[in-house]
């Protein structure tokens, strides 16, 4: 490829951002979840080697990047990573990679399955065009590792919480445990404060005799960003635990971006424009169906 026949917009929007050393591009690899095999990175260092300059970058967003690709070899560089199963990302204004703690499958204190429900949001939205770029973030409990609210959509793992009263032996375990004292406890019974309750499930993983039954959730944030402009997400909607419904939330937040966003303009600045009572309604009216 010689500079004449480049289209640098569409080598941007598949991963290759320019550099500042001329026709150089930093390369930006698709990692969803943060997950790559042994064999991909095998991959990926052979290709570091042969076409940059034998070195990776390690984003923040938990993606791979290879620097010092050259013009020329663009498509050599495609076509082998591809033969190594790797795909290459997305930059500008379309959902990016999704990344994700490792959840349930690993960490102990994980409330959800973080690495699957990552590839099928993956599946479902990646590279979709959209007024500008958008995020998600997933992380499996409440000590939120992925730091879900930086995200435009962030998911966080969850339970929703039962208590068994003829397995407990009113050890107070999980009253010691609960970190916003919802549960208290008497001669006869524990007593559980909802409105204090966070859904942390830390009382289901602590108890010692299973009296605590944990069913697990979704608590989904909307309007994160942590660049230029830094937001919180906020959460609009109560746990959920159907993952339909989590998919019909995500899809009417994209719809809404879509229907409100000016070009070039974040989700968060949208919400902010078209007033938050306006998409809470549209999220209550996506998550009762």
């Amino acid at each position: 490829m010689t500079n004449m026949e480049a289209d640098y917009k569409a080598l941007k929007n598949g991963g290759f951002m320019r550099q500042v050393q001329k026709n150089h591009f930093s390369l930006r690899l698709k990692v969803v979840g943060g997950s790559l095999t042994a064999e991909q990175l095998l991959t990926i260092a052979e290709i570091s080697k042969k076409y940059g300059d034998g070195h990776v970058h390690l984003t923040s967003r938990q993606g791979v990047e290879i620097p010092f690709v050259k013009l020329e070899n663009v498509e050599d560089v495609k076509a082998e990573l591809e033969a190594g199963g790797v795909n290459t990302g997305v930059c500008g204004p379309r959902v990016r990679t999704v990344t994700a703690c490792q959840g349930s499958a690993i960490c102990p204190s994980g409330c959800i399955e973080t690495y699957p429900l990552a590839c099928e949001i993956s599946d479902r939205y990646f590279g979709r065009e959209l007024p500008h770029k958008f995020k998600f973030g997933i992380t499996g409990c409440m000590n939120n590792c992925l730091k879900a609210e930086e995200n435009d959509l962030g998911v966080k793992g969850g339970y929703t919480i039962e208590w068994i009263k003829e397995a407990c032996t009113l050890c107070g375990v999980c009253a010691k445990a609960c970190r916003d004292g919802a549960i208290t406890q008497t001669e006869t019974e524990l007593l559980l404060d909802e409105s204090k309750c966070n859904n942390c499930g830390r009382c289901v993983k602590s108890c010692p005799f299973d009296a605590w039954r944990g069913e697990p959730g979704y608590i989904l944030s909307f309007g994160g960003t942590f660049g230029n402009l830094i937001a919180k997400g906020e959460e609009v909607l109560p746990i959920i635990r159907d993952k339909e419904v989590l998919f019909r939330a995500a899809d009417a937040a994209l719809a809404f971006f879509d229907q409100y966003a000016n070009p070039s303009e974040r989700f968060r600045v949208a919400i902010d424009r078209a007033g938050w009572d306006t998409f809470k309604k549209e999220m209550e009216a996506a998550y009762n169906g």
